[in-house]
């Protein structure tokens, strides 16, 4: 039996889950800015899905766009928290409850794979990017989007003020940065070294601002 943990990190059920969706629903900018990174990408009515959606933004905004888009998290709280934005919102989005190393979808279902801020949680990462890479298409592709362990506190810092948070999230913010985030967090190499470990056999990375990308393509 597997004693592999599905999730690592604080539980983001009932409160907590409500507070962080509040928090990062008060400015979307960076969900439509990677939203509208992902387009420049996707070919029309391409079929994405995301993994830990959370609150279900970056989903959202992918949703209107035009994609037809799936999600999975592991915390019952996101999801119906993500099933209700995006029907308030008026667009479809289909979000499942499950772990990111056993994805419930089958081979080959999606034409893109992302999953922005989660990864550093994950406890079978390697096993995440695998499963990333089956239910992707041939030539599909995938990005994972993450906080880089070495981002400096002025770097910290300064992505705190974008967040537009009231003093008090600010602190509470801050210090989630320094005793959690960060501490959780990977370097760009040790990303680099698990792509290279999983069935992509390597990938990209990109680095903006506090955090990288990792993207990587499903061979034909």
């Amino acid at each position: 039996m597997s004693t592999v943990k599905p999730y690592k990190g604080l539980p983001m059920e009932g409160a907590i889950a409500t507070w962080y969706a509040r928090n990062t629903g008060r400015d979307r900018t960076r969900f439509e800015e990677t939203a509208n990174e992902l387009a420049r990408r996707l070919p029309p009515g391409a079929r994405v899905l995301e993994v830990a959606p959370g609150p279900g933004y970056l989903a959202i905004a992918l949703a209107t766009r035009g994609y037809t888009v799936s999600a999975v998290d592991i915390s019952q709280s996101f999801v119906r928290i993500a099933r209700e934005n995006a029907a308030r919102a008026g667009v479809p989005v289909d979000v499942h409850t499950g772990d990111a190393a056993h994805l419930p979808f089958a081979d080959g279902s999606f034409d893109y794979v992302v999953c922005v801020a989660a990864f550093k949680n994950f406890t079978d990462p390697v096993g995440a990017i695998d499963e990333m890479y089956r239910v992707l298409t041939s030539g599909g592709q995938a990005s994972i989007f993450d906080l880089r362990k070495n981002a400096t506190p002025e770097e910290v810092e300064t992505e705190v003020r974008k967040m537009h948070l009231s003093p008090l999230n600010q602190q509470m913010t801050r210090l989630t940065f320094r005793f959690m985030l960060l501490r959780l967090a990977y370097t760009h190499e040790q990303l680099a070294a698990m792509a290279r470990r999983s069935r992509f056999f390597g990938g990209d990375i990109t680095m903006n601002g506090i955090g990288c990308e990792l993207r990587m393509t499903r061979t034909a």
